[in-house]
């Protein structure tokens, strides 16, 4: 198993979670069985940027984004070169190390 270490957001994980996930497994999805009410409006399909995270150790172990996610992408507050949804970024072999923003463009939180 991959081990996904979540720095602390103050509303989402305020004290920062150390989860395991299986390879293949979205990190949304990991992070959802694991208890980290991380954002989806889409229901993870790829059609808005809620679950948008920065990558910050581990970038290089997972595949490049496609096309469809680049755009959200683009949409994105605060993204950096490290940015990705976290619905379409699947967990390879390596450990990552993910920030989940302080801010969506979701005007109103969906409560999933």
């Amino acid at each position: 198993m991959t081990k996904i270490v979540f720095l602390p957001h103050e509303e989402i994980c305020p004290d920062g979670a150390v989860i395991e996930a299986q390879k293949g497994e979205s990190i949304c999805r990991a992070a959802l069985r694991n208890g980290i009410d991380i954002e989806h409006a889409c229901e993870m399909s790829c059609a808005c940027t809620t679950c948008h995270v920065l990558i910050r150790e581990g970038y290089d172990s997972l595949e490049e984004a496609d096309e469809l996610e680049d755009d959200y992408l683009d949409k994105a507050w605060g993204l950096e070169p490290d940015s990705r949804l976290s619905c379409q970024a699947l967990v390879a072999d390596e450990d990552l190390v993910v920030e989940i923003p302080k801010y969506t463009i979701n005007m109103v939180s969906e409560n999933h």
